[in-house]
C-alpha cells in the first residue's frame, strides 16, 4: 500500500460501528470521516455524496463507503462524473474493481462482511493498481 494515501470516508448508520473501527486501523492513512457520527438512523446518501465529491475534486486520492448492503452508497457515489464506485464483499471482487474497472470508491456491504474480512478488502483495494491497455478503453467509455 502506497504511503501517505489520503481517503475520504463515510457511512449510514448500519457502517457506523465498521467506519469507526476502519478509521483507527490505518496508521499511513489520513481520513477524512464524512459521518454519519452514530448508530442512529441515517439517510446513506447524505455521506455517499459528500464522499464523491471529495474523490471527484481531487481532494482525496480515494473514497470508502460502508452501508448495510452497500448497494445504495454505490449507487449514489456513481451517480457523479467520474466516480467508479464498486462494491466489494471480498477480496476477489477488489482486485479487477481495481486493475480492470480503475475504481476510486470502494464500498463495503457491513452487515455481510466481518471487519476483518473489510480490512483486508480495503488493503486489497489499495494496494492493487490500474492495468490501463484495454481496460483503459473501456474505463473511458463508462462516463455518460
Amino acid at each position: 500500500m502506497k504511503q501517505g494515501l489520503k481517503i475520504a470516508i463515510g457511512a449510514d448508520h448500519a457502517g457506523f460501528d465498521y467506519k469507526q473501527a476502519i478509521l483507527g486501523m490505518f496508521e499511513d492513512i489520513t481520513f477524512t470521516d464524512h459521518g454519519t457520527n452514530s448508530t442512529e438512523s441515517a439517510d446513506y446518501p447524505d455521506p455517499a455524496h459528500l464522499v464523491a465529491t471529495a474523490v471527484e475534486k481531487g481532494e482525496v486520492d480515494f473514497g470508502i463507503l460502508l452501508c448495510g448492503s452497500a448497494n445504495g452508497v454505490a449507487m449514489t457515489a456513481n451517480k457523479h462524473q467520474g466516480i467508479r464506485a464498486a462494491l466489494c464483499w471480498k477480496p476477489e471482487v477488489a482486485v479487477p474493481a481495481r486493475t480492470h474497472n480503475d475504481a476510486n470508491v470502494l464500498c463495503i456491504p457491513a452487515r455481510h462482511v466481518s471487519i476483518e474480512d473489510a480490512k483486508t478488502i480495503i488493503e486489497v483495494f489499495l494496494t492493487e493498481e490500474f492495468e490501463g491497455g484495454r481496460h483503459a478503453r473501456r474505463v473511458g467509455k463508462i462516463s455518460c
